[in-house]
């Protein structure tokens, strides 16, 4: 371990903004108006930092820093920043597909500080996935692309809204797609990891996890489908006969019900929009992404760009703070159990 995770410091946590025309340099920008007990490194443009203050009126002193070990606790008022050169200028709410490689390079070299331990956790800002793929760069997500620069075999998905977690076996993946990828395997495997982690990073000793059906009403007996006959049910007779509490398949529409979900820790959904529009529509702007399985602690916004946003002083920071309180939970909890 490095000299920068000493019990006597605070974690250091890198931030990566994201796409520099959305409102990710906006909320950097705004996290440092309050204390934190952190010591946050940004790896961004400091020019592209700068201008977007002059915009919307922030008081911020850039701090530059040669190395993310020379971080200091963070100051309000005061950005610490690796810089990071990015291709062009960027206007507020306006794309530029030359700045792509520039969002990947900030979360390149964020992403391998955290793996060599220099800091103990990631945090994330919101990219525009398309603009990364205009550019010629395959990318389907923050999540998959840092599993594969990480070398995680299978990253999971995780939404936190206070005490309703939400994790994902599909994730950025078509609709049409999603049956084929329901197998049996990847649910004891995606279920093996959020079980694992929510008893490592959460400290739930005994995790208690809804798994919901695929098809509606979680397949009616087998007349609305065969995903929970056929691959669900024996993950759950799996991790069941290993002494997890694991319950399933359920339907969907019933399970996030105030009652229901109040007797688990989490739920877990078979693809995206099945699980994420229910938290959403729960803590939207105050929600967390997690991401389970990588070898660092990762945590981001629950919401995109917001281009028309950008620039114009009304972007909420609420996700970006929870994600960054998360992050130095998790970073704090990982320290004591070394």
């Amino acid at each position: 371990m490095s000299n920068s995770a000493t019990s006597e410091a605070p974690p250091a946590l890198a931030l990566t903004p994201g796409e520099p025309a959305g409102i990710g340099l906006d909320l950097a920008l705004a996290l440092t108006q309050a204390p934190l007990a952190a010591r946050l490194v940004c790896y961004a443009d400091p020019a592209l930092l700068a201008s977007r203050a002059r915009l919307l009126g922030v008081e911020v002193r850039l701090r530059e820093l040669a190395d993310a070990r020379d971080a200091r606790l963070t100051e309000p008022g005061v950005l610490q920043v690796l810089p990071v050169q990015a291709a062009a200028p960027t206007q507020a709410g306006v794309l530029d597909p030359r700045n792509a490689r520039y969002v990947l390079a900030c979360l390149d070299a964020a992403a391998d500080a955290c793996r060599a331990g220099v800091l103990q956790g990631l945090v994330t800002g919101p990219v525009q996935k398309s603009l990364i793929n205009d550019a010629g760069i395959p990318f389907s997500g923050h999540t998959e692309y840092l599993a594969e620069r990480l070398g995680a075999p299978l990253p999971v998905m995780v939404l936190v809204a206070g005490e309703l977690r939400v994790g994902l076996v599909t994730t950025h993946v078509a609709l049409r797609d999603v049956p084929a990828l329901i197998t049996t395997e990847r649910v004891v495997a995606t279920l093996d990891i959020i079980l694992e982690q929510l008893r490592a990073q959460f400290g739930l000793a005994h995790p208690r996890v809804a798994v919901c059906g695929l098809n509606p009403h979680a397949g009616e007996g087998g007349h609305l489908g065969h995903e929970e006959r056929d691959s669900i049910e024996p993950a759950i007779a799996r991790l069941r006969a290993r002494g997890w509490q694991v319950d399933g398949p359920l339907p969907a529409d019933t399970v996030f019900a105030a009652e229901q979900r109040s007797g688990y820790d989490a739920i877990v959904a078979m693809y995206h929009d099945q699980g994420l529009a229910a938290l959403k529509a729960l803590g939207f702007g105050e929600s967390v992404n997690v991401t389970f399985g990588l070898p660092i602690i990762r945590t981001s916004v629950d919401h995109g760009t917001a281009l028309p946003l950008a620039g114009t002083g009304r972007a909420q920071v609420g996700s970006l703070r929870a994600a960054t309180q998360l992050a130095l939970m998790l970073a704090r909890a990982a320290r004591a159990a070394d």
